[in-house]
């Protein structure tokens, strides 16, 4: 019996790992890593809450349960957005 192919993906954002070290997610076909270092935020979230993400607008990742929003932009060019939660 031959398998059926994998369908479409709906979301255009998925958490694909998250280890001690960070978060993977994978928005419109690239990867993103978010260490704890620089995103702390995620480091003692519940899994459900990291899982709960979704793509606003097509520029936002917005996560309702932890209160955090964050530009793609500020993914694909960090040099550009050089502030850093202290």
């Amino acid at each position: 019996m031959k398998s059926l192919e994998h369908g479409i993906r709906t979301s255009n954002v998925e958490v694909v790992n998250v280890s001690s070290h960070g978060i993977w997610l994978a928005v419109r076909g690239k990867e993103y890593f978010l260490p704890y270092e620089e995103f702390p935020w995620f480091q003692d979230a519940r899994l459900s809450e990291i899982h709960r993400v979704q793509l606003v607008h097509g520029r936002f990742l917005r996560w309702e349960d932890l209160d955090v929003e964050l530009a793609l932009a500020s993914l694909e060019h960090p040099d550009r957005y050089p502030l850093k939660y202290r």
